[in-house]
């Protein structure tokens, strides 16, 4: 299968028009994120090509997606891949500012949200909003998700392991609480890369916190990576 796209399980994602590409993170996140098991309504914040909003709904195959993103090319690109999937009557695509988004309340909210911060933006202005959290700031995306959030709802992201106070700093200044933390690293020998969080407006009696390596040893996927996406890769 060409670069232009990758082919699940249940579905197909084209990315020819989208800035960020399929990759391990936006996987990650959509097999880690807690999921309700009946009826529910979930908000995928910068969704891009959509893949993530489509893990969503094959995993809880009673659920309404939404993917919301500012840019015209990625909704235009997301819509096609949800119209081809088998979840098109779940999930609608939706090209607007979630600053601005005003709707119905989410039991679930996720975002692979944009990861470099105070640093050098690209000439390409698509790449630079799916990529500078000067399109996106944590403090935007803690107050949007805050406000969109059902009061028992959760919302998860995944994060660079630099980025991980400034995420917490905002999320605390919002009201949320830290549910659970995942650190990933690339191999067991590493310091990690990233960190899958979930919020919530409650407090929890106890912070759910594991680990999780991608790589056993060099290009060998690991058994909690295969296990945790073993619904969506081929």
């Amino acid at each position: 299968m060409s670069n232009d796209s990758f082919k699940f399980k249940q579905f197909t994602v084209h990315q020819s028009r989208c800035a960020m590409k399929v990759g391990t993170d936006g996987t990650l996140l959509g097999a880690w994120a807690n999921v309700p098991t009946g009826k529910a309504r979930m908000l995928d914040i910068g969704t891009g090509t959509g893949l993530i909003a489509l893990m969503l709904a094959q995993r809880a195959f009673e659920a309404v997606v939404t993917g919301i993103d500012i840019d015209a090319e990625a909704v235009c690109q997301a819509r096609e891949n949800v119209e081809a999937s088998p979840f098109a009557s779940r999930i609608q695509i939706v090209q607007a500012d979630v600053a601005d988004y005003k709707t119905e309340s989410f039991d679930v909210i996720v975002s692979n949200p944009p990861y470099f911060v105070e640093s050098l933006t690209c000439p390409d202005h698509q790449r630079t909003t799916a990529r500078h959290t000067a399109s996106l700031t944590y403090q935007t995306l803690m107050r949007s998700a805050f406000r969109l959030l059902t009061d028992e709802g959760r919302f998860s992201v995944i994060i660079p392991f630099d980025c991980r106070a400034l995420l917490e700093s905002e999320a605390s200044l919002t009201g949320f609480f830290m549910s659970r933390i995942c650190s990933v690293k690339t191999t067991p020998k590493k310091e990690p890369k990233r960190y899958l969080i979930e919020f919530t407006k409650q407090p929890v009696s106890e912070l759910d916190i594991s680990e999780g390596v991608i790589e056993s040893m060099p290009n060998t996927r690991s058994e909690w990576y295969q296990e945790l996406t073993k619904d969506f890769y081929l």
